[in-house]
């Protein structure tokens, strides 16, 4: 069951909503996540920036602090003064800040190739923004310390808080779940997939966010950045340009294709094999199958044509088609997909007798800001069979899984936060994947163990007679035989959603009588 979070702290998106809020009627809500997200970036190329040169002067090299190539070594972008975040707050309140805006991010783009066509051209001149909720608005992100916790996403993470917060449209008819993936979400998938070298391929990349906090991994787990190879694909061109820039301030080199295209429509990386695969993809996809219906695909050799319906089995298979011999993913899918019939029931079976599925985990609900379904994490394996490897220096001896899957249920795990959400811990993430690679390993009978209500390792044949549904709830022991979900916790939620709703509705009713004030009309 969440547990309560106490801390009062407004969380950075929080504050920046409420900043923003003040834009209202000078700039257009679906304007307000780029107009953040501009200014971000700056901020955070400019403390990466100092932080560079710092370190040069601490050094004894404060000579030098002015050349491009000492900041290129450390792969942090050298800006010019008028591109620093000082110059830009000092000028704060000039009737041309917007300009030198403009000015700051362009100078950053020519001056840095792995840039080209990721900033904004003109953007805040354009928009002609009021200079005084501006320069208020600058006072704010001029608060954040982006390089307090740099393992955070903090473009993907504003960007997906902004979709929510003004309930926008743009996700209609793409499903729910893209652009940004909760920082434990994507802890969870790279502690059970140790993406520490090879090749790393996220289909449906977004923002970037699952690149950034996989490396944040791997770095935390003493390894390198640049043992592992990023491909990625985004369709959105707006998004397509806030992963290049999301990657590139992080220096992380990376492949994403040559232009933003549909992953099923214009493939970007046809013939690329992975060693591991972490994806978010969006929520039931509708209509994505396009005018050719994409029937002869070679993505689905072997298998059923992916229905209409969604798009939730063409992800999988696209998946499937790219793992190398030992290749591993981790993603996430609506709950849907483990029980649907038809054409996904065709291709489900031939994935389990393929002995592809290695674990089906369900991950708590309000995990994401978009949505408050429940969803489930998949991890498929190119090979369960009995092997020696050698995973960050260790060897690792796995038994053969092929005739099992591993389900767990994490429905009553996490920490609330934000009044809302909900968060796996660092305890709840080290417990999961322990059991996890207990249960792959040769010693398995003396360190796992089903457990009621959390996992079970069923067999091919028990799976079978459920016919070949990958529901956990049909595998796992419940006390209470009814869903696993307490009923209290489940009605709070509720009523803080009805809460939050009701409150909405007043200030809205609020504003709209006193505009009505403002013109002298009374209601």
């Amino acid at each position: 069951m969440a547990k309560k979070n106490n801390t009062k702290e407004k969380s950075i998106e929080e504050t920046l909503w409420q900043s923003c809020d003040k834009l209202r009627g000078s700039v257009e809500p679906a304007e307000y996540k780029h107009v953040v997200l501009g200014l971000i970036f700056l901020k955070f190329a400019s403390d990466k920036f100092e932080q560079r040169k710092k370190e040069l002067i601490e050094g004894g090299q404060e000579k030098y602090g002015e050349r491009k190539e000492f900041y290129a070594m450390k792969n942090v972008f050298f800006l010019e003064d008028i591109s620093r975040w000082n110059y830009i707050i000092k000028n704060a309140k000039q009737n041309d800040i917007s300009l030198k805006i403009d000015t700051a991010l362009n100078t950053i783009e020519k001056g840095n190739p792995s840039l080209k066509g990721a900033l904004p051209d003109n953007y805040f001149s354009r928009l002609a923004l009021d200079k005084t909720k501006l320069a208020s608005l600058l006072d704010t992100i001029n608060d954040i310390d982006t390089l307090k916790d740099n393992g955070q996403d903090i473009i993907g993470r504003v960007y997906e808080y902004f979709l929510g917060k003004f309930a926008l449209k743009e996700s209609s008819g793409k499903g729910k779940g893209e652009f940004y993936t909760p920082k434990t979400i994507v802890n969870l998938i790279a502690e059970l997939i140790e993406p520490y070298k090879g090749i790393i391929y996220d289909p449906c990349c977004g923002t970037g966010g699952m690149f950034v906090q996989s490396i944040k991994f791997i770095e935390n787990h003493q390894g390198t950045k640049k043992e592992v190879s990023i491909y990625g694909q985004e369709n959105t061109p707006t998004t397509y340009k806030l992963a290049k820039m999301n990657l590139a301030i992080r220096g992380i080199s990376s492949n994403l294709g040559e232009k933003h295209a549909d992953t099923f429509a214009n493939d970007q990386h046809k013939d690329l094999k992975a060693d591991y695969i972490m994806a978010n993809p969006p929520f039931n996809l509708k209509d994505w199958r396009g005018e050719n219906e994409l029937l002869d695909d070679p993505r689905w050799m072997g298998y059923e044509v992916p229905p209409k319906s969604n798009a939730n089995y063409g992800w999988i298979l696209n998946m499937v088609s790219k793992l190398s011999e030992n290749g591993v993913a981790g993603f996430i899918l609506a709950n849907g997909a483990l029980s649907g019939g038809g054409e996904e029931y065709k291709i489900r079976k031939k994935l389990i007798e393929n002995n592809l599925v290695e674990a089906i985990i369900i991950i708590p609900r309000n995990t994401f800001y978009t949505t408050d379904i429940s969803v489930t994490l998949w991890v498929l394996n190119k090979n369960k069979k009995q092997r020696t490897a050698h995973i960050n220096s260790i060897d690792k001896n796995y038994r053969n899984r092929e005739k099992e899957i591993l389900f767990m249920d994490l429905r009553r795990w996490g920490s609330e936060y934000e009044k809302k959400y909900v968060q796996l811990t660092e305890q709840d993430i080290t417990k999961v994947a322990l059991n996890y690679h207990n249960w792959q390993q040769t010693d398995f009978e003396s360190t796992y163990k089903d457990i009621p209500e959390f996992c079970k390792s069923a067999s091919f044949e028990e799976i079978e007679a459920n016919h070949f549904s990958l529901v956990p709830s049909k595998y796992i022991e419940f006390v209470d035989k009814d869903s696993g979900i307490d009923f209290d916790t489940e009605m709070k939620r509720i009523q803080k959603d009805f809460k939050t709703l009701l409150q909405e509705e007043k200030d809205s009713q609020d504003q709209l009588i006193n505009a009505f004030k403002v013109l002298g009309y009374e209601l």
